[in-house]
């Protein structure tokens, strides 16, 4: 059962609530900030900015940025 045993991925998707936890910027702000990141990547409003495109945008570490992520 080998099989059973893999470990699930870890999310690569950030959330307003995580840019929250990461940056302490209220909701309004971190909604804003991943508008930023979505308008430089050419992404649409309904699109979702992934950690690494985050990262990039803020100059965070993809790591340190995956330990801040909210379950």
């Amino acid at each position: 059962m080998p099989g059973l045993l893999q470990k699930m991925p870890k999310r690569i998707v950030i959330y307003a609530k995580d840019v929250e936890n990461i940056t302490g910027r209220k909701p309004r702000t971190a909604r804003k900030l991943l508008e930023q990141v979505r308008k430089k990547f050419g992404k649409q409003k309904d699109q979702f900015v992934t950690v690494r495109e985050f990262s990039l945008y803020t100059g965070i570490d993809e790591d340190l940025v995956r330990e801040f992520l909210l379950d």
